[in-house]
């Protein structure tokens, strides 16, 4: 299979991507992949890492901001030069699927394997679709969605409900020990994350908590972020709380861990459902259509969650979700029981297979 895969800006597009190019390398070691992303954002480090081919183009999203107007006159230029550069990649690499999991960049992508007459597969990981998946629908031969709930965006489309496929990885990742990190045996575990990129605005409610934390029959994990750790660091906290800037098997930790909290990106509530794990979920509400929001609703109308609004967020108001989950055993296995039933456990096998019935018509 010759494939070209496109998504950026976050992790929450970048790993979800990198699933699929995983499985497919996994069904087919013969197969070429190309990962065409922005020259200047998180997957022009993380992909060729990965030991995949990069092709850079410059884009910027499109701004309703006065101040970046300027910017955005710049960037229809740029989105015309860089679908002219996609078209003869097109030609160059002679895709069978070009594939997009969301990001502005993957605009001129998905548009030039229409134009080329290659099959094109777009998969939106959050419950509200986002503004490129959108517009690029008219280009679009299928569908993949996270959530159920999704399909009725894309009512005029043809939609398979896949799941995201960072649940399949997560279920393959080895466990790691949170021992390693410094928590014992002894008392339940507490994992705190605040997705990809850290937050600002998390990392301040969290530090009113962490410092209140004194003998508490739990321990705590937090990972700020690594361009927030510098806060943290020469902070005095009890004995029952760790801080680190990053853990690189973060999924693998998980499984180590009695409850969850964090921010409700698609890809965590992905691996926090198939992994069947306790959680209460923060959406952040800085991000478009507030999908957050609604990826931490999907868990919350199946029994399977607690969410708190950041506007709520407080150290009282934590402890007092988490005394409530860590205290109730029966709460607790139902939570459990409510992700299992909500989680599709082979996303990325699913993707997979639509690819290769897209590619055979």
């Amino acid at each position: 299979m010759r494939v070209i895969v496109t998504a950026g800006g976050t992790g929450g597009h970048i790993y979800p991507a990198l699933a699929i190019v995983q499985k497919i390398r996994e069904m087919e070691p013969d197969s070429e992949v190309l990962y065409i992303g922005t020259h200047n954002r998180m997957e022009k480090d993380i992909v060729p890492k990965s030991g995949i081919p990069y092709e850079p183009i410059e884009i910027y999203g499109l701004s309703t901001s006065i101040k970046l107007m300027p910017r955005n006159v710049k960037n229809v230029f740029l989105i015309n030069k860089a679908y002219h550069k996609c078209l003869k990649i097109m030609k160059e690499f002679r895709p069978d699927v070009v594939i997009g999991v969301g990001g502005y960049v993957t605009y001129p992508v998905i548009k030039a394997a229409h134009k080329s007459g290659v099959k094109t597969f777009i998969h939106e990981q959050n419950s509200i679709p986002g503004k490129a998946n959108k517009v690029l629908l008219k280009y679009t031969d299928l569908v993949g969605v996270s959530f159920k709930d999704s399909v009725k965006y894309f009512s005029n489309s043809r939609v398979v409900v896949t799941g995201n496929p960072c649940s399949e990885n997560a279920l393959k990742t080895p466990k790691s020990d949170k021992c390693d990190y410094g928590l014992s045996r002894n008392k339940p575990g507490i994992l705190i994350f605040n997705g990809s990129l850290g937050s600002e605005a998390m990392n301040k409610k969290m530090l009113e908590f962490l410092e209140d934390i004194s003998d508490e029959v739990y321990e705590v994990l937090y990972i700020t972020g690594k361009n927030y750790y510098r806060q943290f660091k020469n902070k005095k906290f009890s004995k029952n709380v760790k801080v680190v800037p990053y853990v690189d098997n973060l999924s693998g930790l998980m499984k180590d861990m009695d409850l969850i909290v964090s921010r409700a990106g698609a890809s965590s509530v992905a691996e926090i459902t198939a992994l069947a794990l306790p959680c209460i979920l923060i959406p952040s509400p800085y991000v478009a259509n507030n999908h957050q929001y609604y990826n931490a609703q999907s868990i919350v109308k199946a029994n399977a969650g607690v969410m708190i609004e950041e506007k709520d967020l407080n150290k009282d108001t934590l402890k007092e979700s988490i005394d409530k989950i860590l205290k109730d055993q029966d709460y607790r296995k139902t939570m459990q029981k409510n992700l299992k039933a909500l989680s599709i456990d082979n996303s990325a096998t699913l993707i997979y297979n639509e690819l290769k019935k897209l590619i055979s018509k």
